[in-house]
């Protein structure tokens, strides 16, 4: 995924002047490339809360800037400035954080990236965007960057394998990977390749599922969400996330507002907790039941 948005990005910022990109002391064998673009590339140092507030700065003359970071240092290490100075403002800044869920699983806690959807999702004037693919993460620095204000771009270390070489990105929606009536998954970032793991083995109980990775958590596609809910006989969701405010929550404030009950409803995720084991990506989502093995065993209990 990062690869995808690193050259996604120097190809617009190859034609835009405008476009700046932000490193917090990162980027190292990444962002080479653009130290020949002068003026368009700045390493800030470890001050994260300090490069929320340059960006700031630069979109208020007209720049639209680019914040990288990993894990939780773009997010919660610089919250208040994220709110009061680029939200509040309705800034044309995008936020990058590399490392959702566990990619960054063996430096521990403080690099887990497990409440970033609840806490950003929550701010006003901001959208965002969690791929599951490389080309989604490649579309949706574009689309961020053209929508004009802030947005927060989720990157995982992970990522479903692309079936197909188009695809129609649009911030607010979603894209359905696998069709299927007898029961819906819903799954946003790298997570979705052990979803698609699982769709292939409840073909082998006869079990259809329709998978939806959902790349946009706000704005969220209602109507993906409406007819899954309305055609198949039930809503799984999955995220590398803890459960309070993420996809799960989502997804259910989508059914409760719009009046509709899917017939059976499952949020998989962490358990609003901190993980205090380390090790890799892999290896936490094992730990944690929500690897492909783990999630078919509760979507089998589920659907009986």
């Amino acid at each position: 995924m990062r690869d995808a948005f690193v050259s996604s990005l120097y190809s617009m910022a190859c034609s835009d002047k405008d476009i700046i990109l932000l490193t917090a002391d990162l980027g190292f064998g990444v962002f080479e490339e653009f130290e020949s673009l002068e003026g368009q590339y700045f390493n800030v140092g470890i001050s994260e809360q300090n490069m929320i507030g340059v960006a700031s700065g630069l979109a208020l003359i007209g720049k639209k800037v680019v914040v990288y970071s990993i894990g939780n240092f773009p997010t919660l290490r610089c919250l208040e400035q994220i709110r009061n100075d680029a939200c509040y403002h309705n800034l044309n800044i995008t936020i990058v954080s590399s490392g959702g869920g566990f990619s960054y699983g063996a430096l521990g806690m403080s690099h887990h990236a497990t409440e970033d959807l609840s806490v950003m999702r929550s701010i006003p004037n901001i959208n965002v965007i969690s791929p599951c693919t490389a080309g989604e993460a490649g579309y949706a620095i574009n689309s961020l960057i053209k929508a004009d204000g802030v947005g927060y771009l989720r990157l995982d270390k992970s990522s479903a394998v692309e079936k197909e070489s188009k695809h129609t990105f649009k911030i607010g929606s979603s894209k359905t990977v696998v069709k299927g009536l007898d029961i819906t998954i819903i799954a946003t970032g790298g997570i979705l390749e052990e979803v698609i793991e699982v769709s292939n083995k409840l073909k082998s109980i006869n079990v259809n599922a329709r998978v939806i990775g959902m790349y946009s958590i706000k704005p969220i596609d209602k109507k993906a969400i409406i007819s899954a809910a309305e055609e198949t006989g039930g809503i799984v969701t999955v995220e590398e996330h803890n459960l309070d405010g993420g996809l799960g929550s989502a997804v259910s404030e989508v059914c409760m507002d719009n009046n509709i009950i899917p017939k059976l409803f499952l949020r998989l995720g962490m358990n609003n907790i901190f993980s205090s084991i380390v090790g890799s990506q892999k290896f936490l989502r094992s730990k944690y039941k929500i690897d492909s093995k783990a999630i078919f065993e509760k979507i089998k209990i589920l659907i009986k």
